[in-house]
Formats: structure tokens, sequence, C-alpha cells
């Protein structure tokens, strides 16, 4: 519950706590309470609770004081009140018929006389002179470590809380055993020059006076609203089926947190309905095993000695399982039970194809080909001025080279003779070798004779044009 100056500003920006230090702990929920009788109307006003609750350092500490002047105060005051030898300035906390109910609860009388009383209301000049003690607090705790160590105590200073007036400081400490602090009492006193009182706090105390976030992502129950801690062991654990893990069940006090015991009563009052004595089933294929207890499906899953596969039963069935044990009776297989989920069946979105008739791997097919046209063209025009002109693709011309050129001209092959090379075939001769299928070969700028006539020599190899023979043979 944010007090009331939190909220937002102007354009809807946050406004921040002006709570005048009471969020000096960095939130406004520390130890903060909400009277949710504060807008009722009452017949009788003389009749209300007289007494108001007023918390000290920042809510780490909270006391009843009786109101007797004329004033009444209202939640977030500053006001002063009875001290030791003195006085000790605190806001108000709780006011009006809910602290007669709080009262009613911690078991304290309304008209005891020895509730200290409540001054006035804080002035400038109260508020700077607790201002001034209130900043001693950091070195005087060092201070108080230091010697405390010197002696050899085995205890640790969590906290010191001066008052207001600087009479008096109270020191919150840590220890395991009973520690003699006589000596070290005289030591306080004469070093800091105050009236001391040794407080003995546990783990859980301190860390509800140093604050922090817990593992479940908000600020702990110890440093907010948790006042009465109780005792956590291993058992509420075990009774909700957490894994007995240390570093996990551990808060930042070190101890067991305080919320394993939150829902341990539900588990409990489930736990009723499961049967005690079924640790172990006997079945025709062996013995199965508990492993685990499911409240929330009423099931209890069972393991064979022989199989690491798991069995859920349900509590009917581990019922009559058990009763036919006690009678001899041996099952022959475990009549498991649907395990239904919580969990939504998936629904399989509907694509739209929003790309149309154009497919992108066309697409990337046109990309690819233009980066290649255009990597050969700057590899050309890299051999450019080397003498070298552009090469063409090679070609497949049926095996034909065609002889270098000379000075650039334009050679005519001269024509072929039928005798050198070639013979005319006849058309039943065409005919007779489309329908045989021949072996390829290598065939260059000639053409393979039948198999009936003979081969003539090859021509010279790519020697350069040949010129035709006078005369002629």
């Amino acid at each position: 519950m944010a007090c009331g100056s939190c909220g937002t500003g102007k354009d809807g920006a946050p406004g921040g706590c002006q709570s005048k230090g009471s969020c000096a702990s960095g939130s406004c929920n520390r130890m903060n309470v909400h009277d949710w009788l504060a807008n009722l109307p009452f017949s009788d006003p003389e009749s209300s609770c007289r007494v108001v609750e007023v918390s000290f350092n920042n809510g780490s500490r909270k006391d009843y004081f009786k109101n007797t002047t004329l004033h009444y105060f209202e939640k977030g005051e500053m006001v002063a009140v009875e001290g030791v030898n003195g006085f000790d300035v605190g806001m108000v906390n709780l006011t009006g018929e809910l602290v007669r109910l709080q009262l009613k609860k911690h078991k304290i009388d309304e008209f005891n006389p020895d509730i200290k009383k409540v001054l006035r209301r804080a002035s400038d000049a109260d508020l700077a002179k607790m201002a001034e003690n209130k900043a001693r607090e950091a070195q005087v705790l060092i201070r108080s470590r230091a010697m405390a160590r010197v002696l050899k105590l085995e205890l640790k200073m969590a906290e010191v809380e001066v008052q207001a007036d600087g009479r008096k400081a109270t020191f919150f400490y840590i220890a395991d055993d009973r520690v003699d602090f006589r000596e070290l009492i005289k030591q306080y006193a004469s070093e800091f020059k105050v009236k001391v009182e040794m407080r003995q706090i546990g783990a859980r105390q301190e860390a509800g006076k140093v604050g922090g976030i817990g593992s479940c992502g908000r600020e702990l129950c110890c440093s907010t609203w948790l006042t009465d801690f109780k005792s956590v062991n291993t058992n509420a654990a075990r009774y909700q089926n957490l894994s007995i893990n240390q570093t996990k069940l551990s808060g930042q006090c070190g101890r067991l947190k305080c919320c394993l015991n939150y829902e341990l009563d539900t588990y409990m009052d489930a736990l009723q309905f499961f049967p005690n004595d079924a640790d172990m089933l006997e079945t025709a294929k062996g013995r199965a095993f508990l492993v685990k207890k499911d409240i929330f499906r009423n099931l209890m899953w069972y393991t064979m000695a022989e199989s690491n596969k798991q069995y859920p039963l349900s509590l009917e069935t581990v019922k009559k399982i058990k009763l036919q044990n006690r009678e001899g009776i041996r099952p022959e297989e475990l009549e498991t039970a649907e395990v239904i989920t919580g969990k939504p069946k998936e629904i399989e979105p509907e694509y739209a194809d929003i790309v149309g008739q154009i497919s992108l791997r066309s697409l990337e097919k046109t990309t690819r080909k233009r980066r290649d046209k255009e990597r050969s063209q700057q590899q050309n025009q890299q051999r450019g001025p080397q003498g070298q002109g552009p090469q063409r693709p090679p070609q497949n011309r049926g095996g034909q080279q065609r002889p270098p050129q000379e000075g650039g001209g334009n050679n005519q092959r001269p024509p072929k003779q039928q005798g050198q090379g070639q013979q005319q075939r006849s058309p039943q001769q065409k005919q007779q070798g489309q329908g045989q299928q021949r072996p390829p070969q290598n065939r260059g700028a000639q053409q393979q004779r039948p198999p009936q006539q003979q081969r003539p020599p090859r021509p010279p190899e790519n020697r350069g044009p040949q010129k035709p023979k006078e005369g002629g043979e």
C-alpha cells in the first residue's frame, strides 16, 4: 500500500514519493498499514480509541502511545513522544478504531497507565535534531563492530538506532549462544556518551531490517507486512511435493522461506483424502513404489522396480489394489488414469501468400545471375589493359576449333572434296543408320563412315589452314 504522496504527476509521469524520508528504505510498503476504518463516521468521538500507533526508523520498530492532547493526529504526521530521559520523534502509523483491534490482538490494555504519551506535534527544531542524531548511526555501527571484535565476542551487530534527542542508543545484534556483553556495554557508554540498550534479534528480523527483493520478484514479506515469524521445517516442503534443495528453499536470511507455511494448510486438507499406507503396491509383475502425489488432479504416481516408467493411478484404483493386496491378490496390470493437462490446444496459424505469383527462389536466382554478370564484367575490365581482349564463353560447336587468325583477316576454309573426308550415302543407307544406335564418339568436323566401307586416314591435327594441292590427285 503506497503512501498518500505517491502517484502520478502531471502528464501521467510518476510523481515519486515526497513523504519526508518515510520511503528511505526504497519502498512505501515497509511495515505500512491501511486504515480501512478511517472514513467511517462515529456518533460519539469521545468514545473512540485515544491510543495511536507510532513507527520509528522507517517502520523497523512500532509502539503504542496514548494521546492525552486535544489534537487529532492523522496518518503520516510526525509527532514527539516520550522517550528514555528525553523525547523521541516518530510518524503516526495508525489511528482510530483499528488501533483498538490491534491492542486486543496483542493483549494490551487500552487504559494501562504504563503506556507512554504523545507530547506534541514535531516542530522544526525536533526534526532538525533528529536528523543530526540519525546521521551518527552509520559511524556508530562501524565503531561498535570493531569494539566487539576486539573483545572477541561471538555476535554480529546488525543495526543501531539512536533516539531523536541523542540520549539513548539501541544496539540490535545476532548471536547463536548466550553472550556476556557487560564489558561491551561499559565501553559503548563511555565511547558514545549515550545510554546503551542491547536487544537480540534473529536472522529473519535482520533480513526485515535490511530489506530486499525475494525470488518471487516482490519485496520481502518480513520487511513489508510480516511481523510474526513462525517456525518453518522441511516437512512443509515434503507435504507440498517440493524437492529438498536447501539453496532453493532458503531465503536471504539463510533460513527456510516463510512462504512455505502460506499454502501448507491447503495441502494438508487435500491430503486427507489420500491413503496413508500406499507407499508400495504388489502386482503380478513386481512391486510398484510411490513417486509423488498430485493433489490438483487427485493422482498418485507409481514406478516399477524393473523399469523407469511411471503409472498415474487414481485414488479409487490405489485403494482397490491395496484392498486386494491385503487379501493376497495381485493384479496383473496397473489401471492407469488419463492425465488431462490444462494447456490449451495449439491452433496452427493460417499463412497468407502476400508475395503473390512471384516465387522467392526465382528472385534469388535472378539476383545471383546479375551478380555473376557484374563480376565477369569487372574481371574483363581488369584484363583489358594487359592486351587481352574479352573472353567469350565456351560453346559446343561439334568439336571443331577455329584456327587462329593471322593479321586479323577473315580466312575462308577451302572446300572439301568428296574423296578426302566424306562420301555421299544413299537414302536406303540413311534409313538403316537411323534404326541403329551407335556409341558416342568424339567426332570432329568429319562424319563416321559406315562399317561396310574402309575408313580413310584421319587428316593431320590442327596445324593451321591447309591449302589445296595443285593439280589434284
